[in-house]
C-alpha cells in the first residue's frame, strides 16, 4: 500500500454498561439495573478505524473533536489501539451512546450530547493524507464530517478507491466512489424503493437504483446472516452468501464490513473481491462475540486518561477554557511533564509559556506514568497534589493527567496552537534528535517552543539533597529569557512530559 488507509467520518463515544435486574423500581414497573462493569469504546468512524488498525495496518481517522471530556476519552481510546487521529474541531458536545444491558440482552439505549455540530474545516495535513491514501473509508454517521464542503473536495479528487458506508441522514457520496455499503433498511430509504417483491428482488433494485443516482462503480447491499448482494454496472447482481451463520450482536457488524472492504482495496483486490472479504469478515465477527470480543485488548483495559479533581483540573475544564480562547479567536498553549517536586525553575517555564498565548493548559504525568518512567519510588508527590498545585499558579489555567509515557492523545485532542517544552539548551540544530511531538503537531498546524530553566533547579538533585541530608546547589541563573526557538519542525528539547525528554535535562528529573 502506498499510504494509510484512511478513515473519514463521525466518531461517537460509545459505552456498554452492564449489570443485573433482581428487581422492579418501586415507583414505576420498570426494571432496575445494578451495575457490575461498564466498557468505552470509540463508535461510528472510530470504530471502523480500530477494525482496520487491529491487524497492524496503518490506519488514520479524519473526524471531528469537540472540547469536552468525552473527545478526550476518545482520543485516548483511539491512540491507545494504534489509530492516527486527524481531529477537525467540532462545535457542541461529543455524541454518546450508551447501552445498558442485562444478561447479554440491551434492556435500553441513552443517546446524549444533542444535535449535531458543526464540523470545522480541515487542514492541510488532511487534504495531503487523503491525497495520499491507499484506500479511504468514509464511514458516515450523518453528523456533518461527510457533508464538510473541503473534505469533500479531496475525496473527489483522490485517486484511492473509496468506499462509502452512507447514512440516511447524510449526504450523498462523492460520485465516482468505488464501493457504496448499505444495510437493506438504508438502501431501501436512500433509494426511495417501493415495497414488493422478494427480499432480493427489493435490494437489487434498491441497489441499482442507488448506484445510478449516486454514480457509483458498485452498491453492495448487506443481507445480515445470509450475506450481501453486489451489483455493478450492467452486470446480474452476485450474491455473496455468509461463510457461517450466526445469531449474536451485530452492533458493529456494518463498521467491520467496510472497514474489511477498504482494507482489501488497499491491497489491490477489486471491488468483488473486497465484498467476499467483508462478508467473511464480517460474518465471523458475529459469530465471535461481537464488538466485546473484537476489539483489541489495550482499548478495552484503557483506563480513563485525562481525569478530574478540581475546578481547573480535568478534561471537561481543559476544553471549556479552551472552546472560549478559541471562539475569541485567541491562542491556545500548552506544556508537559512530571513536576514531581514544583520549583523555581517549573514556575518561570509555565510563566514563559503562558506568555505566549491567552491560555495554558498544562498535561501531567499520572503517578502510574511517572512510575513507569522514572522507577517504583516516583513520584514523591501524588498526582491529585501535583494538579492542585499547578492549577493554584496563576499563569496555568488548566490542568489535565494522562496515563501513558506520552501526552499525544490528550495534545490529539487540545490541538493546541503552539506546544512549549522546557529545556536549558534549545537550538535544534545540526544532528540534534527532532521533537517527539513533532509530527503530531503538523496535523493541525500548531507550532513548537523552546524555554529555558532557570539554572541549578533539578527535582533529581531536590530529592537526593532530601534524603541525604544535603542542601540543594546554590542556583546561579536568573530569570530565564524568552523562548528559544519557535518552529512547526523538530526541535531538541528537555523537560516536557517524562519519556520524551531528555533524561539528563533538568525538567526531565
Amino acid at each position: 500500500m502506498r499510504g494509510p488507509l484512511v478513515v473519514i467520518g463521525d466518531t461517537l463515544l460509545d459505552r456498554d454498561v452492564e449489570g443485573v435486574v433482581n428487581r422492579l423500581c418501586p415507583d414505576s414497573p420498570v426494571p432496575v439495573l445494578d451495575e457490575t462493569a461498564s466498557t468505552d469504546r470509540p463508535g461510528g468512524a472510530g470504530l471502523a478505524a480500530v477494525f482496520a488498525a487491529a491487524g497492524g495496518t496503518e490506519v488514520a481517522l479524519v473526524t471531528a473533536l469537540a472540547d469536552d471530556a468525552g473527545a478526550a476519552r476518545l482520543s485516548s481510546l483511539l491512540t491507545a489501539a494504534g489509530v492516527q487521529v486527524y481531529a477537525l474541531p467540532l462545535s457542541g458536545a461529543t455524541p454518546e451512546k450508551i447501552r445498558l444491558r442485562a444478561h447479554g440482552r440491551v434492556l435500553l439505549r441513552h443517546d446524549r450530547g444533542g444535535a449535531a455540530g458543526e464540523p470545522g474545516p480541515p487542514g492541510d495535513a488532511v487534504l495531503r493524507l487523503i491525497a495520499g491514501a491507499s484506500a479511504v473509508v468514509v464511514s458516515d454517521y450523518g453528523r456533518g464530517v461527510a457533508r464538510q464542503p473541503a473534505v469533500r473536495a479531496a475525496l473527489a479528487a483522490t485517486v484511492a478507491p473509496v468506499v462509502w458506508d452512507p447514512h440516511p441522514r447524510g449526504p450523498v457520496a462523492v460520485p465516482g466512489v468505488q464501493l457504496v455499503t448499505p444495510n437493506e433498511s438504508e438502501a431501501r430509504e436512500l433509494a426511495k424503493v417501493p415495497p414488493g417483491g422478494s427480499r432480493l428482488a427489493v435490494a437489487a433494485r434498491a441497489a441499482q437504483g442507488l448506484r445510478d443516482r449516486w454514480r457509483a462503480g458498485a452498491v453492495v447491499v448487506t443481507l445480515g446472516g445470509d450475506g450481501a448482494l453486489l451489483c455493478s454496472a450492467g452486470a446480474t447482481p452476485l450474491m455473496v452468501s455468509a461463510p457461517v451463520s450466526a445469531q449474536g450482536d451485530t452492533c458493529g457488524a456494518g463498521d467491520r464490513f467496510a472497514s474489511a472492504a477498504g482494507l482489501a482495496l488497499a491491497g489491490g483486490a477489486v471491488v468483488s473481491e473486497a465484498v467476499q472479504a467483508a462478508v467473511g469478515a464480517a460474518s465471523a465477527y458475529v459469530a465471535d462475540g461481537g464488538v466485546a470480543a473484537a476489539l483489541p485488548v489495550p482499548v478495552r483495559a484503557c483506563p480513563p486518561v485525562l481525569v478530574g479533581g478540581g475546578e481547573r483540573i480535568g478534561a471537561a475544564a481543559a476544553g471549556a477554557v479552551v472552546a472560549e480562547v478559541r471562539a475569541a479567536g485567541g491562542t491556545v498553549v500548552a506544556t508537559g511533564g512530571c513536576f514531581d517536586l514544583l520549583h523555581a525553575g517549573h514556575v518561570a517555564t509555565l510563566q514563559a509559556a503562558r506568555q505566549l498565548g491567552d491560555c495554558l493548559v498544562v498535561c501531567l504525568n499520572s503517578d502510574a506514568s511517572v512510575t513507569a518512567l522514572k522507577g517504583p519510588d516516583r513520584p514523591v508527590t501524588p498526582q491529585g497534589d501535583r494538579a492542585r498545585l499547578l492549577a493554584a499558579l496563576s499563569c496555568v489555567d488548566a490542568v489535565v493527567v494522562f496515563d501513558e509515557s506520552t501526552p499525544h492523545a490528550a495534545l490529539g485532542w487540545l490541538r493546541p496552537d503552539v506546544w512549549v517544552k522546557g529545556g536549558d539548551y534549545a537550538t535544534g540544530v545540526g544532528e540534534a534528535p527532532g521533537l517527539p511531538e513533532a509530527d503530531l503537531l503538523r496535523r493541525w498546524g500548531g507550532d513548537s517552543v523552546v524555554v529555558p530553566y532557570l539554572d541549578g533547579r533539578s527535582t533529581t538533585d531536590m530529592i537526593a539533597a532530601a534524603r541525604g541530608g544535603r542542601r540543594s546547589p546554590a542556583p546561579t541563573g536568573g530569570p530565564p529569557p524568552g523562548p528559544a526557538r519557535a518552529t512547526a519542525g523538530p526541535v531538541t528539547s528537555a523537560g516536557s512530559s517524562a519519556g520524551t525528554a531528555d533524561p539528563t535535562a533538568e525538567g526531565a528529573r
